[in-house]
């Protein structure tokens, strides 16, 4: 990577553009009921496509892509931190052994899909590389977003039924899974495929193993001390600005630990910062702090350069998996892994644990939403080499696909339950209140203002 310091004004213009054009596409998306990411996705095509533009050199530069590369990879350990501070372990509780088997299956049957699907691309599996290609098609399928189930549930009241808590529980040990299987997968094929000829196999993998245990333990012991000290600093500096800049500061060195140090991708590090962070009187706060910082600049960079990278693929006629039939028939068979994976996988899961017919399809349809952690799996595997940028449409449609299948599903599910409650609410006779109630306005006494956290 060869970036000239002269020449760095060069990343302003794509900068500009990319934050501009993703802020109206991400109103227009929201505006018609799609999630805002699919409008910052549309940036990035958009600014692909503009190699069909003569001079189009001016704008797209090495420089600016080595530029729009750096802040997209800020915005993906910063939208990791935050999942890592979204994910309640508590939760978990509630629902025990049932989340562990929901979770496990839809992790499994989805993957192993996922992999089947990939033999269309290569059935040499003596070939390393082949053999971690399927794989990461795979575990790509792992990720699970559950933001449109949740509002789905919240609409209808069910969030906290039975059903609900367990969704809730296995979606944050998914997250968790899905992102030590992802850091497992690249930590071994970048042993591999970097070893010798004369290299131990199993030694490779031994120790690849033995890294993962050791970030753990580091991050484990760690993150007790931490948590400790920002315990400490939230008492003394209630909602001040340092506490999110410390946290910020503690995601990145949690990233680089575990890429430096343990081989282990960064966005785990940044994942693992969220979990000490997760869950303590602050958290809210630093999340939403995060947030802002992320989504002004680095977040929409990182989804525009995913926009961008998949344009790309397609331009690229020396390396167009296009240009023969097997990667688009692979494309349908990822599409049908992703779907049906989470809906099979988790559905079984939930009817082994002893949840009626209906609560198991409940379960399997509300765990089949993807978003942004399936996006970041991807182009992890797409920046180091192991699958085709090429993916990133059909992972695109799939997000597509479950955001506005999922509630019709879910919905549908509760019909006849709705309806009993209803009949039943006509039914209650009508009282009216002896007490007049006068007009009121109601204070909420627990805000400040937007400046409540200008100390």
């Amino acid at each position: 990577m060869d970036f000239q310091a002269s020449t760095l004004f060069e990343v302003l213009l794509p900068l500009g553009v990319i934050i501009f054009l993703s802020k109206l596409l991400s109103i227009g998306s929201r505006k018609i009921g799609l999630p805002q990411v699919i409008g910052m996705l549309l940036t990035g095509v958009l600014l692909g496509s503009i190699v069909f533009i003569p001079n189009h050199e001016y704008v797209m530069t090495n420089n600016s892509m080595i530029g729009i590369q750096i802040v997209a990879e800020i915005g993906v350990i910063l939208i990791m931190f935050s999942a890592g501070m979204e994910t309640d372990l508590k939760q978990i509780k509630q629902t025990g052994v049932a989340s562990l088997v929901i979770t496990m299956l839809g992790v499994i049957v989805p993957m192993g899909l996922g992999f089947l699907a990939a033999l269309l691309l290569g059935t040499d599996l003596s070939n390393t590389k082949t053999l971690f290609q399927n794989l990461f098609y795979g575990v790509v399928l792992t990720a699970t977003s559950v933001s449109v189930t949740v509002a789905t549930l919240k609409e209808l009241g069910k969030l906290n039924s039975k059903i609900g808590t367990a969704i809730m529980s296995a979606a944050i040990l998914d997250d968790i899974i899905g992102v030590i299987i992802l850091s497992i997968i690249l930590s071994l094929d970048k042993a591999m495929t970097g070893a010798q000829a004369d290299t131990n196999v199993t030694l490779e993998i031994v120790m690849v193993i033995v890294k993962t245990i050791l970030f753990f333990i580091f991050a484990i012991g760690l993150g007790f001390l931490v948590r400790f000290i920002f315990k400490k600093l939230a008492k003394k500096y209630d909602h001040h600005r340092r506490i999110p800049i410390f946290a910020i500061a503690l995601a990145f060195f949690f990233a680089f630990a575990a890429e430096k140090w343990f081989g282990i991708a960064d966005i785990t590090g940044a994942f693992f910062a969220g979990l000490v962070l997760s869950d303590f009187k602050e958290t809210q706060y630093i999340e939403r702090r995060t947030d802002i910082t992320s989504y002004l600049l680095f977040t929409p960079v990182f989804f525009a350069k995913v926009g961008i990278t998949s344009m790309q693929s397609f331009t690229d006629q020396t390396s167009n998996p296009f240009a023969t039939w097997q990667f688009p028939v692979f494309g349908i068979l990822f599409l049908l892994a992703g779907i049906t994976g989470k809906l099979i996988g988790c559905g079984a899961g939930a009817k082994m644990c002893k949840y009626s017919w209906k609560d198991s399809l409940r379960c399997g349809v509300g765990m089949m939403c993807r978003a942004e952690v399936c996006l970041i799996c991807a182009q992890k595997g797409i920046d180091a080499g192991i699958i085709s940028a090429s993916i990133q449409p059909f992972i695109l449609i799939l997000i597509l696909l479950t955001s506005f299948v999922t509630p019709v599903i879910l919905k549908a599910t509760y019909r006849n339950e709705m309806k009993d409650e209803n009949e039943g609410l006509d039914s209650i006779p009508m009282v009216e209140s002896s007490t007049p109630i006068a007009d009121s306005h109601i204070v909420n006494t627990n805000y400040q203002g937007p400046f409540m956290d200008q100390q």
